[in-house]
């Protein structure tokens, strides 16, 4: 089975019982994040935050690795069932300022990436290289349609704007969380108006 971001993370359950449980966990987790942050994440503490033993946490998950990508996964999902599907630079912007609603999701996605890169990180590495992929397809797909459809400038290659934007989103991310004054929104919004085509009769100076 796989979640609407990707293959499950851990154990789901044979039982609806099951199935709900883990969901419950995951949900919970989400809330400590926002009542806490990031800080303090240990299987222990989650497990003692949700009223659950840490052997029932292992029960789903086999790693605290594991148990922090699937809450990530699943606040994704939750972000993707709210709100309408939008395509190209509205997407990245819509979900940027979701993130930042809860600054303990944010604060844990950069530090989920850059564990990432550690060599004996498999289930993040492999999670958010997936990730980026399909980001960087469906942003291409979305930029060429523009780019065909003249609502984009069509002088720079999709693929490239695609990395780029999602380069932004991130960076942004972790500027607001140093500083909260960074204008997230307005500044992502800035960057799809470096991508509009040149308007009939206006030349550069």
């Amino acid at each position: 089975m796989e979640d609407s971001v990707g293959p499950l993370l851990g154990r789901e359950g044979l039982q609806p019982k099951g199935v709900a449980r883990r969901r419950e966990i995951l949900d919970r987790a989400i809330e400590v994040f926002r009542e806490r942050g990031a800080d303090g994440t240990s299987l222990r503490r989650i497990a003692a935050a949700l009223g659950v033993s840490h052997a029932a946490l292992l029960h789903y998950f086999d790693s605290r690795e594991q148990l922090l990508v699937a809450v990530y996964a699943h606040a994704e999902s939750q972000r993707g069932a709210a709100t309408p599907p939008r395509a190209g630079v509205s997407s990245i912007t819509e979900a940027a300022v979701a993130n930042v609603e809860v600054p303990g999701i944010v604060q844990l996605y950069s530090t989920l990436v850059a564990a990432s890169l550690e060599a004996d990180s498999e289930v993040g590495r492999q999670y958010f290289s997936d990730r980026f992929a399909r980001l960087r397809a469906q942003l291409t797909a979305d930029f060429e349609r523009d780019q065909r459809d003249g609502r984009m400038r069509a002088d720079v290659p999709a693929e490239h704007i695609a990395v780029l934007l999602i380069a932004a989103s991130d960076g942004l991310q972790i500027q607001w969380l140093l500083e909260p004054s960074v204008g997230l929104e307005s500044t992502l919004r800035t960057f799809a108006a470096l991508l509009e085509p040149p308007r009939a009769g206006v030349t550069g100076s």
